[in-house]
Order: structure tokens, then C-alpha cells, then sequence
């Protein structure tokens, strides 16, 4: 062959290495297009976050901590990772010297294990306001203690905010010392997470008495936020598998074992196939439950915020429960409320969830031997309850009649609730001023106590100065 024949040969060899070479980067470069379209897809669907809130402690409020376990289960059936669900509570309930099954929690008589597995991000002094907001806000920097978990949630992300806990006019409680969640505080977090584009849609579940005040006329309808509350502004939310129920919390627990909003979602979460449910359905199927739940006592489940949101599928924010896959609620939208058959599990007594520690209270004084240390010590302690929400029911009367001259002027101010779709007070700063100033003079306000938060939060709406206040606190509360 001539060096002419080889040099050819040589040419259409390096021209067939080079073809193979340029399909292969082809090969390679489709790879990642298929491989980029594949995350690009599932951006595009989002993850699914969570952030699960009991803000109470001590035994007699088991069921706040049993409702969030309950809430977790489903998540975790709904295929949420730990790693996206974010979870506060004090944690001093499965292990209570008074548990009468150590290291097992129930939501309801009979029912399974809810505590198992859950985990424990935020607990003890770390279940806090500022912790509770720095989560939502996935500011890390601002957390103190805990398990640094927070919300990193982006553009294309759904979030599920569950509070379980007492409330009052405005607020919803914590469990370390005066910490608490003020409306307009919690609003204002979330408009930030809206105006920093962490989420496409959120949906926010409360459990809490008066829970309608944190959002009316507070939260918009244009940031993509759904929020459903266990009962309105001016009324009590209510613990039910309560001993001497008709669906009665076993004879071991001398306390509810749940709250009838909370169960209301979450047990039809446990039987329904989630994708085929609306948040739209599920609020009628909760609203109607509750409404329903007692003869005498009930309260009004309320819907805020971007109703457009009602079609969403549950699993949209849930997952869903491969278990559960084709069963749908047997209650449709076409129901009037007295045709639903209410089983004796779903219709019960129900108790005001600020009564349920003096129903804890007078189980443990009934059920102690007679004539026993234990009896004595049960009776002071339901006395001393009953004596304290007398003292605070007339401290309110006389600051009230020295503020505005008589008790009947007093009622009409300190009573007064406002017209549908404003909100509590205008001025947030000097409600959260009156309350310090208040417990600064006259002590913490108790669970009880905090049901005077609509008139503290009515002496800003009358003009009511600190300075008025003090003057009025001060020989009020030395007495």
C-alpha cells in the first residue's frame, strides 16, 4: 500500500472514532436531559412538609399530645419522610408517673399506639414561639435548642400546619412559662413564608378554644393558605373519650384522651383513600362531626383564608395510605345533617377544653379511697381550682368597674364582640402590652384565666391606656 492508501485508511478511521465519539456524547448529554426533565418533574410536583404543634403539658392535657402522635401516623401511612415532618411537644406524657400504660399514648378508647416512632424535634423548654415561627421561617440561626429541623420548602412545595393546644381570643398557648402565639405574630410569619416564595400551598389545621380570632380579618385570601379552626372566635373547642363519656376513655385514664375536632379529621383520615377526598369534604364531614357531637354543647368549625383550595385532594397535603386505596367517606355534601347516622363513637359527651382538668380533678378526688391522704389531697386541689377561678372572675369585674364606673358598663365593654370579619383588637402591640402589664400585677393568667384575653384585648379597642390600666391593676390585684 502506498503512503497515499494508508492515509486514507488512517482518515476514515479517525472520522469512525470521532462519530462514535460525538454519539456518545449525544447518548450522554440525552441521559442527562432525561435525567434533568426527571427532577425538573418532580420540582414541579413538590414535596410534601409538615409542622405538628401540642403546646400544652402536664397529664390532665394527654389528648393535646395524643392528638399531634395521632396526626404523625397518618403522615407517615401517607409516605411523609421524618425529614419533612417537623414535630413540638413537650413529651411528658407517655412516661407520666400517671400513664397507666408507660410509654404508650391512645387518641382514643381501645385504639392503637400513637406515640410510636414519633419524633422529637422540638421538646421540654425547646417548644417555644420563637422556635415554633423560626421552623415555619427555615431561619436556623434564629432556633434555640431542639433538633434544627425547619421548613425548607421552596416554590413548588405543600405544607400542613397542625396545632393542637388551649386557646384564647387571639392567642394559642405554649407550654413554657408566659410564651405564647399572638395572631397577628403568627399571620405575619406566614406572609412571610409567602413573600418568600416557600411554599405553593399551605393548609393549617387548629385545635384550640376561640380559635377563629387568629385568623379573622388577619389572615388574606390572596397568599395560597386554606385554614380550618375547631371552633370560632368567641367560643370554647371541646375534649371528648372522656371518662364517664358514652364512648368512654378507658377506667385507667382519669383524663380525655382527645379533642372532637382533631379526632373528627384525623379518624376519617385512618378509613378513606386521601386522593379521593376534597379539603372542601373533609371540612363538612369535621364541621358536621362536631356540630353533632353533643345535644347540649358543640362548637362552630371555621374555614379562612383561600377557600379555592377546598379542591384540593387531601393527599395533596397528607399523602395517601395504600391501605386505604377506593374507600370514600360514607357522609356526602348532600346530607342534611339529620340524616347522617352518627355511630355512639362519633356522637359523645363532649367537655370544654377548659374544663377538662376539673373533670381530671374530680376524677382522681372520686376514685380515691374514703377517708384516704390521697382523697384529702384530691379535694384541696379541686377547691383550690374552683377558689382561683372565682378570684379571677371578680379581679376582672373590679378592674373593669374601675376602668368604665359600673359592672354593667364593664359587661358591655368587656363582653363585647366585634362585627363579623374584624378582628380582635386594632392595635396588637398594646393588647400584648395589657397582657404583660396585667400578669405583671396580678400573675399569669391560667388556663381558665386566659378567656380574658378578648377583654384585655377590648380595653385597647375603648382607649384604655398602660397607664390607665396600672392604676387600675394595682389596688385591684395588692388586695
Amino acid at each position: 500500500m502506498s503512503w497515499c492508501d494508508y492515509y486514507v485508511l488512517f482518515l476514515g478511521i479517525s472520522l469512525r472514532l470521532f462519530s462514535l465519539e460525538s454519539e456518545a456524547v449525544v447518548l450522554v448529554a440525552d441521559q442527562k436531559h432525561l435525567s434533568d426533565e426527571h427532577i425538573d418533574h418532580k420540582k414541579q410536583n413538590g414535596t410534601k412538609w409538615a409542622v405538628l404543634v401540642a403546646g400544652s403539658r402536664e397529664y390532665f392535657n394527654y389528648r393535646h399530645q395524643a392528638d399531634v402522635c395521632h396526626s404523625y401516623q397518618i403522615l407517615k401511612k401517607g409516605g411523609l419522610k421524618d425529614e419533612n415532618i417537623i414535630v413540638f411537644m413537650y413529651d411528658d406524657i407517655a412516661f407520666n408517673k400517671y400513664n397507666p400504660r408507660p410509654g404508650i399514648i391512645i387518641n382514643k378508647p381501645d385504639g392503637p399506639d400513637v406515640y410510636d416512632g414519633v419524633p422529637k424535634d422540638y421538646t421540654r423548654k425547646h417548644v417555644t414561639a420563637g422556635n415554633f415561627y423560626a421552623a415555619i421561617l427555615g431561619n436556623r440561626s434564629a432556633l434555640t435548642g431542639g433538633s434544627g429541623k425547619v421548613l425548607d420548602s421552596g416554590p413548588n412545595d405543600h405544607i400542613f400546619i397542625y396545632y393542637a393546644d388551649h386557646g384564647a381570643p387571639g392567642v394559642l398557648e405554649m407550654p413554657s412559662g408566659d410564651d405564647r402565639v399572638f395572631a397577628k405574630d403568627f399571620v405575619d410569619v406566614l406572609k412571610k413564608k409567602h413573600e418568600a416564595k416557600g411554599y405553593k400551598s399551605m393548609v393549617i389545621y387548629i385545635e384550640a378554644c376561640e380559635s377563629g380570632s387568629m385568623f379573622v380579618g388577619l389572615l388574606p385570601e390572596n397568599i395560597n393558605i386554606y385554614a380550618t379552626t375547631a371552633a370560632n372566635g368567641k367560643e370554647s373547642s371541646y375534649g371528648t373519650y372522656c371518662p364517664g363519656d358514652i364512648y368512654s376513655s378507658p377506667p385507667e385514664y382519669d383524663t380525655c384522651l382527645g379533642d372532637m375536632y382533631s379526632i373528627s379529621w384525623m379518624e376519617e383520615c385512618d378509613k378513606i383513600d386521601l386522593r379521593q377526598e376534597t379539603l372542601g369534604h373533609q371540612y363538612e364531614v369535621v364541621r358536621r362531626r362536631t356540630a353533632n357531637s353533643n345535644l347540649f354543647s358543640s362548637s362552630h368549625v371555621m374555614q379562612f383564608g383561600n377557600t379555592n383550595q377546598k379542591e384540593d385532594s387531601l393527599s395533596t397535603y397528607l399523602g395517601s395510605n395504600p391501605a386505604n386505596d377506593n374507600f370514600t367517606s360514607t357522609i356526602n355534601h348532600d346530607d342534611h345533617d339529620d340524616q347522617i347516622d352518627f355511630s355512639p363513637s362519633v356522637r359523645s359527651t363532649v367537655v370544654s377544653q377548659r374544663d377538662a382538668d376539673i373533670l381530671y380533678l374530680w376524677r382522681k378526688f372520686q376514685k380515691a379511697p374514703t377517708g384516704s391522704g390521697e382523697k384529702l389531697e384530691g379535694h384541696k386541689k379541686l377547691q383550690e381550682e374552683l377558689s382561683q377561678r372565682k378570684q379571677i372572675d371578680h379581679t376582672i369585674q373590679q378592674i373593669g368597674k374601675f376602668l368604665f364606673g359600673t359592672y354593667e358598663e364593664t359587661s358591655k365593654v368587656l363582653n363585647n364582640v366585634r362585627p363579623s370579619g374584624q378582628p380582635l383588637v386594632d392595635d396588637w402591640d398594646c393588647f400584648k402590652m395589657h397582657m404583660k402589664t396585667y400578669e405583671k400585677y396580678c400573675g399569669r393568667l391560667s388556663k381558665y384565666g386566659m378567656k380574658y384575653t378578648r377583654a384585655i384585648a377590648n380595653m385597647c379597642n375603648a382607649g384604655i391606656t398602660t397607664d390607665q390600666l396600672v392604676a387600675a391593676l394595682m389596688p385591684t390585684c395588692a388586695s
